[in-house]
């Protein structure tokens, strides 16, 4: 019986701490994302494409990492402020969005579609 209830007691921790997880990391559409810009002005940019693709085009005032270097430049990342996280079309950055909530990073989200997304609405992109 007192397995049975350190058991539950578990799973009742693990569920609640993906909630609280999932309340401040999630997935948002380009429109989303431009609002967010606009209305919080403290939001990290972080780019995790490759040094080519950024020079190609980035969003304005975007840091690269890309994402074979996240792991060890981790700590490069402020934890005191949002972090908006993108790549081409979506899969890299969800690859580290996930990373990132998982490592405790308080709110990180992850630009649905990408920059091409993010272009292809017409929002500004730095060449």
């Amino acid at each position: 019986m007192h397995n049975l209830k350190t058991v539950i007691a578990l799973i009742i921790l693990v569920a609640c701490a993906t909630l609280a997880v999932a309340a401040v990391a999630r997935s948002i559409p380009p429109q989303e994302a431009f609002a967010l810009l606009k209305e919080r002005r403290n939001i990290y940019l972080l780019d995790v494409r490759t040094q080519q693709e950024y020079h190609q085009a980035h969003l304005v005032d975007a840091h690269l990492i890309p994402i074979d270097q996240v792991e060890r430049r981790v700590a490069e990342l402020p934890r005191d402020r949002p972090i908006l996280v993108y790549c081409a079309v979506g899969s890299r950055s969800a690859q580290v969005f996930n990373y990132l909530a998982r490592r405790g990073f308080v709110e990180v989200y992850n630009l649905d579609g990408g920059i091409y997304a993010w272009a292809q609405r017409g929002y500004p992109v730095a060449r």
